[in-house]
């Protein structure tokens, strides 16, 4: 965690997953916006990584190292953050993992439990983190990095992944579905494949010319943008996007 001073203002954001992929990509574009970011990851390497990719914006990037599939730690996290930036007012959950063993055949009980630890559990930690905070300001935006394995299940996701997935969905709809009266959002966005690190853990990772075709993080980026940036009057409850 950066040693600085409290952090004050509105415009302040949590991504978790924010060493590589879409985590990363929402973090820079929320900092080039002039929100001040937590980027939340397991590794302080990586998140340092996404700091110095901030160029000139990577002040307002802070790194908080913290495994989301661990509550203790979450907590911890929590507090930290708001202790640093006071109130939190945009929340992306874009941690995700996967295995190249992932069928039913060959899926282990280890596998199985670090994606629903990281792909959902570790969303709902982080989401109660901030949830008391939000509703005590009666404004939030939540934003769930879920996948079209969320809409439709397929062997080339595997079915820990798809459960993780249609899990993430169910706490989107809650979240509208019990604290809109509390000035709180939350939006769902599926996307279809897109070019990130995670494509190296499925059995056989896509060629290149196979990952030219597909979406690019910044794509991704942009949706969450627009979640985020509508006036609060509206929500994006839920936003499939796929490579054209």
């Amino acid at each position: 965690m950066n040693k600085t001073a409290v952090v004050t203002g509105n415009k302040t954001a949590v991504v978790t997953g924010a060493g590589s992929g879409v985590g990363q990509a929402v973090a820079l574009v929320l900092a080039k916006q002039g929100w001040r970011v937590a980027i939340v990851g397991r590794r302080s390497e990586t998140l340092k990584e996404t700091v110095e990719r901030g160029g000139t914006d990577k002040d307002k990037l802070f790194v908080f190292a913290c495994d989301i599939g661990r509550n203790d730690s979450v907590a911890k996290l929590g507090q930290e953050v708001l202790a640093k930036f006071g109130s939190v007012e945009a929340l992306v959950n874009a941690a995700g993992t996967n295995a190249p063993k992932r069928a039913l055949e060959v899926l282990s009980l280890e596998d199985y439990h670090a994606m629903i630890d990281t792909n959902l559990n570790g969303a709902y930690y982080i989401t109660q983190a901030f949830l008391p905070a939000m509703r005590a300001r009666k404004s939030g935006t939540i934003v769930h990095i879920v996948s079209d394995a969320g809409k439709q299940a397929s062997p080339k996701a595997g079915p820990a992944y798809v459960m993780s997935k249609f899990g993430l969905a169910g706490l989107t709809q809650s979240i509208n579905a019990e604290e809109r009266g509390n000035g709180i959002r939350a939006c769902a966005i599926f996307p279809g494949d897109i070019d990130t690190p995670l494509l190296d853990k499925r059995p056989s990772p896509p060629p290149a010319e196979a990952r030219a075709k597909m979406m690019r993080a910044e794509d991704i980026a942009e949706c969450v943008m627009l979640a985020i940036n509508l006036p609060s009057r509206a929500v994006v409850e839920e936003l499939i996007i796929r490579p054209g």
